[in-house]
């Protein structure tokens, strides 16, 4: 479950977040604290098409050792979007 503090929020599962998205989030997603979660989503849904084409690939072909939170991408934007 996915919790959205500053809205208050509450999406039920992982399908309909990855169907708002249109993205699979990462296979770790729920091992994540809720911040790191909601960081993940909110990183993930400003991305544009050319950066949801790389996130889609680099996934697919790392496969399990993909990690979206040490992702040069995500780290920039994170210390960006504190």
């Amino acid at each position: 479950m996915y919790i959205n503090k500053s809205n208050i929020h509450i999406i039920m599962n992982r399908v309909e977040l990855e169907t708002e998205l249109g993205l699979e989030l990462p296979v770790q997603f729920e091992s994540y604290d809720s911040y790191i979660q909601e960081a993940i989503v909110k990183y993930l849904k400003q991305l544009n098409k050319i950066e949801k084409q790389a996130y889609t690939i680099g996934k697919s072909h790392l496969g399990s050792s993909f990690n979206v939170v040490k992702s040069n991408g995500f780290v920039d934007w994170h210390k960006n979007n504190k």
